[in-house]
């Protein structure tokens, strides 16, 4: 660590005793001096303790560009904090987080945090907070408090996502003309639903200068985790406050102003076409959500395109963190509600770990993420999710690897979106119906299908695994009105294309376990 620690020998403060400053732990998904108890501190009376721990990425696999991130982004905000005269504590170990804490709470007395956003960091700090060694302020990186999420479900069992977004745009007056939504209505969703044909040009991938922090992380993530599975790619970490200003500055010059037509568009020319990618700087504070709400509502773009970003970071991502929150991750649930409620256990297939599956969507989407730990909210959805759930693919072996793969995968924000949305293992807690689809989606919304060695309309096996999908669970699926017209349409499927729809998913099924690949000449 001879740069960084070079770097930080230099630039950090050195009091006479380090209890005449007010100390702060600052994890890795909290990289603010903008808000919370660091904002209200002098900087000649501060200290931060920045903690790097080979725990972590013991717990799961996760995609080396990922840690590279957090690394990099840790030690560069810690830089930034000495440069301002913050005195700053860098412990590195074996240890978990409070293990490493503990000694230098010895040291330093009592530090001061903000709430961890992760319940399994708040699990790891809770001896030292129920020892009262550290203390926890409210986390004042999110949109909306606890208190908020409560008033709109009161004594309700199911909570839904739009509620929620309506009512946070009125507490906050964001798109709003008084009393009434900008543009006379509060979703733009069904207008946001265009493929991309090439024009306009997307924006391209976003590149960042490399410097000698980084690329020490970089050498040490490929040297000391090379057993975890991702390309490490230095010009692709984002890092420095400089790094985020000039990521949000191409959001909102290049992608935001056609970001809403195209949101669920998906392109082998472009992997986030509009997306603005911020969202692992959202989820490790360096870019702060009431900052980027507040300019894209103010931005001079069409509302379809600033509502479907504020819906976004309002409304999507504060509500799974809220639903997250509730149900302690889902191991307490409301009362009439189960997890895993459609039964999938079958293993998760290796095509997900790069091998080839025969089917293109599903190829080149993992080979993206595996390449870069991103790709937008569709793909992760109406491909990936979607396939596994066809599957029947354990939800929970889905989702670990979504945490893996991801780089602004944290569970409060891939627990819910996998389990509950992407899977429908929790059913309608939070989401009124699967998201599943046949072929003739992705036909629409992609140009996926052009190189695929199956014809969308022909003999693609997605759209019989989609009817296989809804005869297995038609009885769990009755009752939901959103499910009501496609499963009268697979009950008038005669018995012979009942048959035949499970013959192939079986084929596919058994196929990708074996680790083989699909092609039209085996397909039964």
């Amino acid at each position: 660590m001879s740069h960084f620690r070079d770097a930080l020998r230099k630039s950090t403060a050195r009091p006479i005793s380090p209890r005449d400053r007010q100390w702060f732990f600052v994890p890795y998904d909290q990289l603010t001096d903008q808000v919370g108890p660091l904002s209200r501190c002098s900087p000649t009376e501060s200290g931060i303790v920045i903690v790097e721990s080979t725990w972590k990425p013991r717990q799961r696999p996760y995609h080396k560009q990922k840690l590279a991130l957090v690394l990099a982004s840790s030690r560069a905000f810690a830089l930034e904090q000495a440069a301002r005269g913050v005195a700053v504590r860098h412990l590195a170990g074996d240890g978990s987080y409070a293990e490493q804490l503990a000694p230098l709470i010895e040291e330093l007395g009592p530090l001061t945090m903000m709430e961890a956003a992760e319940r399994e960091l708040r699990t790891d700090l809770e001896p030292l907070v129920q020892a009262g060694v550290i203390r926890v302020e409210e986390n004042e990186t999110w949109l909306s408090t606890p208190e908020q999420f409560a008033a709109v479900f009161r004594d309700s069992g199911q909570w839904r996502a739009d509620r929620f977004y309506r009512h946070m745009r009125r507490e906050t007056g964001f798109l709003m003309d008084g009393d009434s939504p900008e543009g006379g209505q509060f979703s733009f969703d069904p207008e946001n639903r265009k493929r991309w044909k090439g024009e306009p040009p997307a924006p391209s991938v976003p590149r960042f200068p490399i410097d000698p922090i980084k690329q020490e992380v970089v050498d040490l993530v490929a040297g000391h985790f090379k057993q975890h599975p991702g390309r490490l790619d230095v010009n692709q970490l984002p890092s420095t406050l400089a790094d985020a200003e000039a990521l949000w500055s191409r959001a909102v010059t290049e992608c935001l102003p056609c970001f809403g037509p195209y949101e669920d568009a998906m392109s082998t020319a472009s992997e986030g076409l509009f997306h603005t990618r911020i969202s692992p700087l959202l989820n490790n504070g360096r870019l702060l959500p009431r900052r980027v709400v507040e300019e894209v509502a103010a931005l001079d773009a069409p509302i379809a395109s600033r509502e479907g970003f504020v819906r976004q970071v309002l409304g999507w991502r504060e509500f799974m963190r809220h639903v997250h929150r509730e149900t302690d991750g889902f191991r307490s649930l409301p009362r009439g509600h189960q997890r895993d409620l459609l039964g999938a256990k079958v293993a998760l297939p290796d095509a997900f770990w790069g091998r080839s599956s025969g089917l293109h969507c599903l190829d080149h989407v993992v080979e993206g993420v595996w390449q870069t730990g991103y790709g937008h909210h569709i793909t992760r959805l109406m491909v990936l999710s979607n396939l596994a759930t066809l599957l029947d693919i354990d939800p929970r072996a889905l989702t670990d690897w979504f945490w893996c793969a991801y780089l602004d995968a944290y569970d409060w924000v891939v627990e819910p979106n996998v389990l509950g949305m992407g899977t429908f293992s929790l059913g309608d807690l939070f989401t009124t119906k699967p998201y599943v689809s046949g072929a003739a989606y992705l036909a629409k919304m992609s140009d996926y299908c052009g190189d695929c060695a199956f014809s969308p309309k022909k003999d693609c096996p997605i759209t019989p695994m989609y009817w296989d999908f809804l005869a297995r669970h038609a009885e769990t699926l009755d009752g939901s009105a959103r499910m009501a017209m496609p499963l009268r349409s697979v009950a008038r499927r005669s018995s012979e294309q009942r048959a035949a729809d499970r013959e192939v998913t079986a084929w596919v099924s058994a196929t990708l376990a074996k680790g083989g690949q699909l092609h039209p000449e085996n397909r039964p």
